[in-house]
């Protein structure tokens, strides 16, 4: 999938996640639906790009995949 599709993705489940008033709560969220619902490829590669550096990632999207758990190849 290209990163650009992913970058969009995430921001979009980022800025659903915004109104929650504790910002830990928030970045769980993110990161629990990343983790529940996107496939463990489309988190590899969001996750390397992040490595990276991340660039046109919400900072809420971005310390969500930040602290994505990758399963082992």
């Amino acid at each position: 999938m290209r990163i650009e599709r992913l970058i969009a993705m995430a921001n979009d489940i980022a800025n659903y996640f915004t109104v929650e008033p504790d910002h830990a709560t928030a970045v769980n969220g993110v990161r629990d639906h990343l983790t529940r619902f996107w496939d463990p490829a489309m988190r590899r590669e969001l996750k390397a790009y992040v490595t990276d550096g991340g660039e046109g990632l919400l900072p809420l999207a971005h310390e969500a995949v930040d602290a994505l758990v990758l399963p082992p190849n």
